[in-house]
């Protein structure tokens, strides 16, 4: 066998190693610690309503610094690291059928709350032309503060639907 076959799977071995090696001494974290959220699959005018108000969305709320979700996408955002997390172009909740529905009302937002076994509330917004949803933390259980960061972006970005 000549040396350079020999060497082969040895310098094929060390590349990952040295890659890892690269990565750790420039600070980079070898795993994403961020939470993962669904992405929705919004129709296309839908999307475009929610890449425009992924621009305007906020970078703290509540003191929280904004942390996306992974999978990095215009479709969602998050804040203090899942805290409270944003996905915009979801379906349209079935609840929205129920008339027994609840609704809060965060400075001319309108939201529908749902309260998913095991978690914080959740809220989505009605009479838009795409949905947006809110899933806030149990530590904001009786709290919509949250809300009113949203509905300046909401209002400019996504139209009302009537």
């Amino acid at each position: 066998m000549t040396s350079s076959a020999r060497r082969s799977p040895r310098s094929i071995f060390l590349g990952p190693s040295a890659a890892v090696l690269v990565l750790a001494a420039a600070g980079c974290p070898l795993s994403d610690d961020r939470p993962s959220v669904p992405v929705p699959t919004p129709s296309a005018e839908a999307a475009a309503y929610c890449e425009a108000l992924h621009e305007e969305l906020p970078e703290t709320i509540l003191e929280l610094e904004r942390s996306d979700p992974s999978p990095d996408s215009e479709l969602t955002a998050g804040w203090g690291d899942g805290a409270i997390v944003l996905r915009c172009g979801v379906p349209r909740p079935a609840k929205m059928d129920d008339p027994q529905s609840e609704g809060v009302e965060a400075d001319g937002v309108q939201w529908m709350l749902e309260q998913p076994e095991g978690s914080g509330p959740r809220f989505t917004t009605t009479y838009r032309k795409a949905y947006v949803e809110v899933t806030l933390d149990s530590t904001y259980a009786h709290d919509i503060t949250p809300l009113a960061s949203f509905a300046g972006p909401v209002a400019k970005t996504v139209p009302n639907r009537l």
